[in-house]
């Protein structure tokens, strides 16, 4: 089995090895819909289309609950960084979390927002647009 080197990461590879961690673009969109869905999406509320994830669930949860989904849904900014999504759409998505994560710590209104704002299928959405695009 081989031993990494802590002083040279890079020990081994090829010079046009592919440094990508997490698999490959397909793959980590298929995970970032994933987070998406469950954050956003999860849970039919009965007798409507109308669809909520653990994003506003948690957010109930004052201050704690919005940092916590703030945290998780910036998985999904991490992905699109690591497929090379470009700063000013990385900015927009960091964007679109900081003003979930605001209003959202608004009491019941908070709520509310979370549940309608979904931020991170709107994340995913302007990933899936880069690399439609590219």
């Amino acid at each position: 089995m081989a031993q990494f080197d802590f002083d040279d990461p890079t020990a081994g590879l090829s010079s046009d090895a592919d440094l990508t961690l997490v698999g490959d673009e397909e793959t980590a969109i298929q995970r970032m819909r994933a987070v998406s869905t469950v954050l956003d999406d999860a849970i039919r509320v009965p007798g409507t289309d109308f669809r909520v994830g653990l994003d506003p669930l948690v957010g109930i949860l004052p201050v704690a609950g919005d940092s916590v989904m703030f945290v998780v849904s910036m998985y999904i900014v991490l992905e699109a960084a690591n497929l090379g999504v470009p700063a000013p759409v990385v900015a927009r998505m960091v964007a679109n979390i900081a003003i979930d994560a605001v209003v959202g710590s608004v009491p019941l209104l908070g709520t509310l927002f979370d549940a309608a704002w979904k931020a991170n299928r709107r994340n995913v959405r302007l990933v899936e647009e880069h690399v439609d695009a590219v």
